[in-house]
């Protein structure tokens, strides 16, 4: 018996900023699932800024995204079918190959999610790669300790919300950047960020940080780049720990992105300037569920997603990220 599915293909590779031109939808028939994999029903899955960096033809840290194919990113859904004695229709997964409705994996590739624990969404958020990658930032490349002072820019983002909250139970103070009134009550009323800095109304973002850090600022966890490391590397202490997570402000620049002023601060200040990738990291993946379970329940993590309506609407959820369109995690849900 086969199954009808459909899937979003990169259809051409992005100049500068995507456009809904470079997607296209496409139908497919699926087998029955061989030994040893599972054929799955997303409901939900994420669009990521680091989606864009797979839409180039170019080496990096994971393979580029192939034109004609479909793209891939997490998601969760229902094991529909199963070929292998782990899984059985009904249970709730994982899994890596979003942007399509139905999806034949490796049963290798899938892990269970407790619906008990948090709700579907929650899996691609809080408790999925967005909060992981937050508390690796902070705990193994940060070494964050309490009664520091950390500037967290993207404070609304997937990542940067959950980076906001691991960072007050850590017990640091924290100053956050967000681009909008909207992001600024949540992130400071709700997140419980001390300071909110909102970039597009501050002016210059360096001064701004200024005032709210008066004696500078121990760690920087970003997700920018741009403007917001430099108004960081301006701020900063000495032997300051900067955690690059991300660099949304350079994600469609085809060239190359406007060098930072202030990189001389790197050696004045005796700083520390550290890349990761949380693939790298996944032996902490057990502690980290085991503490975001914890807080979840305590009620010590909030969260929110802005949900687009069905996989057609994938490609346009995704574009949303460049401009802000999205409070916390960007989703897409596919159906129940």
């Amino acid at each position: 018996m086969t199954i009808a599915a459909r899937e979003i293909h990169l259809k051409s590779r992005p100049d500068g900023l995507p456009s809904l031109d470079n997607f296209e939808v496409v139908s497919r028939t699926l087998p029955e699932p061989a030994p040893g994999q599972v054929l799955v029903r997303t409901t939900w899955m994420s669009v990521d800024p680091y989606m864009r960096g797979r839409m180039r033809d170019r080496p990096s840290y994971i393979a580029p995204f192939q034109l004609g194919e479909a793209l891939e990113g997490a998601a969760v859904g229902v094991v529909e079918r199963s070929a292998d004695d782990r899984f059985k229709p009904g249970d709730l997964v994982s899994h890596f190959s979003g942007w399509r409705d139905y999806t034949i994996v490796d049963a290798s590739a899938v892990s269970k999610i407790d619906a008990a624990a948090a709700p579907e969404p929650a899996w691609l958020g809080p408790l999925g790669v967005p909060g992981f990658t937050a508390y690796v930032g902070l705990g193994r490349i940060g070494e964050l300790k309490a009664g520091e002072t950390i500037f967290i820019s993207a404070a609304a983002g997937a990542v940067g919300s959950m980076a906001v909250q691991i960072a007050k139970a850590k017990g640091a103070r924290v100053i956050a950047s967000v681009g909008g009134e909207a992001k600024t009550a949540w992130v400071r009323d709700e997140l419980g960020a001390d300071m909110v800095i909102n970039y597009k109304t501050a002016g210059d973002l360096t001064a701004a940080l200024a005032k709210a850090a008066p004696e500078g600022i121990d760690v920087y966890f970003d997700n920018v780049g741009g403007e917001h490391l430099d108004a960081a590397l301006a701020n900063a202490k000495d032997h300051a720990r900067f955690v690059i997570c991300g660099m949304i402000a350079g994600y469609n620049d085809e060239g190359n992105a406007d060098a930072a002023r202030n990189l001389a601060r790197i050696v004045i200040n005796r700083l520390s300037l550290r890349g990761y990738i949380v693939l790298d990291h996944y032996d902490l993946l057990p502690e980290f569920t085991a503490q975001m379970t914890q807080w979840i329940a305590e009620g010590r993590i909030k969260w929110r997603d802005t949900v687009v309506e069905g996989l057609d609407n994938a490609p346009k959820a995704f574009l949303g990220l460049f401009s802000g369109d999205n409070i916390g995690k960007m989703l897409v849900r596919l159906g129940e």
